[in-house]
Parts: structure tokens; sequence; C-alpha cells
């Protein structure tokens, strides 16, 4: 599904990854953790081509094929799919037509008819029940007036509608109550198959434990320093980061 080779990037001329190495199965759920300022988010918006950031050296292949020669619609359309920490509000453009452009736009990447109003429709009822989306929220600008729950439901939602190859969830436990992380856990897991993957990034182990991983790795200074089972997330819930930092730094 995904390699990333000794990947390295760098913003305004500041190096943030300093070699990832990752490989993601087909069907697997990797899990990354690690504290602020590790490059978590770096890593994710590299990844779907964020023209902020610069590779400087690496590789990414993405189903056998080079994601770093792809322009960011390219990736998408390909089935990398990003669901923000902090989901942007678009005034003016309802949830509909944006679901409807994207969902086309993918289709015609794909040789395929685009959907016609009904079958639109129809598709977005029954995506809709995955995350309990009130109907009322796809009449309304993308994520203007949304709670903060809200948007992240939203994320998981057009989630479903895209069906993405690969699915990066930046922090999306970020600012979730209980009830709220649970509906977007089970929303998540819904959307899970063998052909699928996803990379959670989070801080906590709680969302961890309603998103099953199968990998959890940690970064640290733009480097993967430790990688293991799900069990590492509950080892660092427990014992925090300094153990891990004092492991990479050779103390």
């Amino acid at each position: 599904m995904l390699e990333v080779k000794n990947l390295h990037a760098t913003i305004n001329g500041k190096e943030i990854l300093r070699g990832i190495n990752l490989v993601i199965k087909d069907g697997e759920t990797h899990a990354i953790m690690g504290p602020n300022g590790s490059g978590k988010s770096t890593l994710s918006a590299v990844l779907v081509g964020n023209p902020l950031y610069e590779v400087t050296e690496g590789e990414v292949w993405f189903n056998g094929k080079n994601l770093l020669e792809m322009k960011p619609e390219e990736r998408a359309h390909e089935g990398l799919f990003l669901s923000f920490q902090y989901p942007v509000e678009i005034p003016g453009v309802s949830m509909t037509n944006f679901m409807r452009a994207a969902i086309n736009e993918k289709r015609k990447f794909q040789g395929l008819d685009p959907l016609n109003a009904a079958e639109f429709i129809k598709l977005m009822r029954e995506k809709r029940k995955i995350v309990e989306l009130d109907s009322k929220l796809s009449n309304r600008s993308v994520n203007e007036g949304f709670s903060g729950g809200e948007k992240k439901r939203n994320e998981i939602f057009q989630m479903a509608m895209l069906e993405p190859k690969l699915a990066i969830l930046d922090e999306t436990d970020s600012g979730l109550d209980v009830d709220a992380m649970r509906i977007v856990a089970e929303g998540v897991n819904k959307l899970r198959t063998t052909e699928n993957s996803r990379i959670v990034i989070t801080h906590y182990e709680r969302l961890l434990d309603m998103i099953k991983p199968d990998v959890v790795h940690v970064l640290y200074q733009g480097k993967i320093v430790k990688t293991a089972g799900p069990e590492l997330a509950k080892e660092i819930e427990v014992r925090g980061y300094d153990w891990i930092k004092a492991e990479a730094d050779g103390q």
C-alpha cells in the first residue's frame, strides 16, 4: 500500500522530517504517536502534497506509484485522504454540492460516468448513517457553524463518501468529548476493510482503545524511534514519552 524510504522534509528551510521509514500493508491500521513538534502533522502534510513543505530526500511509493511525482489532487484521486486536525470552513459552498463535485471528479479520473442527482442523494443517505450525521448539516455550507465534534464527524462522512485506499486521521480526537469520539471511532471502524488502510495520528491511547491499531510507531525529532504493537500505546499512557526520548538520545 504505502512505502516511505528515508523521507526528509523542510518548511521555510527548517528540517522537520529527518529520515522516515514506514511500510503499511493493505488492511492495516498504523498509529503514530509522539511529543509535540516531533513531525507527526508534517508527515501527513507531506504525504498529501502540501506545497508549504519541501521534500529534500527520500522516496514515497503508493500502490506501486511514485507519490512524490503526483499533484495533491492526483494523490486524492489515487485514494489518499486526510482528515484534518482543524477542519476548515468554506462559506457559501453547501456540503451537498461540495461532495457531489468531489465524487464526480474522482469518478472522472477513474473513467466512470458522473452520478446523477438521485444516485448521489441515495449514496449520501447511506453514508450519513455511518457517522450519525444530521441531514440538516449536509444542506449547510461546509463546516460553517459546526461544533468541533460535528466537523470531525463530517470529515469521517467525507471519508465514507470517497472510500479512500489510505486514510490519514490527523488528531481526529482533538477537542472531542467521549460521545463524539465514540461516534467518530465507530465510523472509522465500519469503513475498515481488508483492502483499505489507515494512519491514526494521536497523542492519546483512549482513541486507540476504540480504533484498534495493528502497529504503533513513536515519532521523535523527525524520525520513527520505536515501533511495536498496541501495547506500546498503553505503556506511553502510563509512562509518557521521556523514557523513549532517553532511549533515542542514547541516555
